[in-house]
């Protein structure tokens, strides 16, 4: 079945339910296949389905094993997404895909009951300095990512196509970020870095160190060398 796609308003964000991870940080414009078996959190995702709500994934902070089951700390910032697609299965566990729609900021919790739920405030992107230069990194990155695309496999074959046909440098930024970075840390600092033109100089970064790596240690002894 295919959901509703809810637009993310103030509204949306005034009451939202936490669906904490480990280790999952999801991006704007990404999409995330998740599997959910716990109890409480087949209510929420049967709750955002027939409701049309949005839901936040925020990623549980280190040490989170001693209260996993009660409301352990998590990271302030993550994406709020919503379930684009989803199928029930017959003892009650969901497969869902999630849609990234925007960055939020977890500004106080509401209950916790049967899952916890939070109020946010969204986090736009800082106003870009200078378009330019936006627009020289993006071409920079593509260029980049052209290179190594071959050598890719899964979705990341396709990223190429996904980075050109992006609405802007912002949303260009998150779907590399969101494809090409397994780091769960660096995903993090990705995602609450508001500067578009910093978070494209680091995916520059990324995926030229990738490129390194793929081309094999020949490549790099003989860059090394010029």
């Amino acid at each position: 079945m295919t959901a509703d796609a809810p637009r993310l308003t103030p509204h949306d964000l005034s009451r939202v339910g936490l669906f904490p991870l480990p280790n999952v940080v999801l991006f704007p414009s990404q999409q995330l296949s998740l599997h959910v078996f716990e109890p409480r959190y087949r209510k929420l995702v049967s709750d955002v389905i027939e409701q049309g709500l949005v839901l936040a994934l925020p990623r549980l902070k280190p040490g989170f094993d001693a209260s996993y089951y009660g409301a352990p700390p998590v990271f302030e910032i993550c994406g709020i997404g919503q379930i684009t697609e989803y199928s029930r299965l017959p003892d009650g566990r969901f497969n869902i895909v999630v849609l990234g729609l925007g960055r939020g900021r977890l500004l106080d919790e509401l209950r916790s009951e049967p899952y916890r739920v939070a109020r946010f405030s969204a986090l736009p992107d800082a106003p870009p300095r200078s378009p330019m230069v936006l627009e020289t990194l993006r071409t920079e990155l593509l260029k980049l990512v052209r290179r190594v695309a071959p050598s890719l496999s899964g979705p990341a074959k396709e990223i190429e196509a996904r980075l050109r046909a992006a609405a802007n440098s912002s949303e260009c930024a998150d779907i590399a970020a969101g494809t090409l970075i397994e780091d769960p840390d660096e995903r993090q600092a990705l995602l609450e870095e508001l500067d578009t033109s910093r978070r494209l100089t680091a995916l520059i970064a990324h995926v030229h160190e990738l490129g390194s790596r793929l081309a094999g240690p020949e490549s790099a002894s003989a860059s090394r060398l010029n």
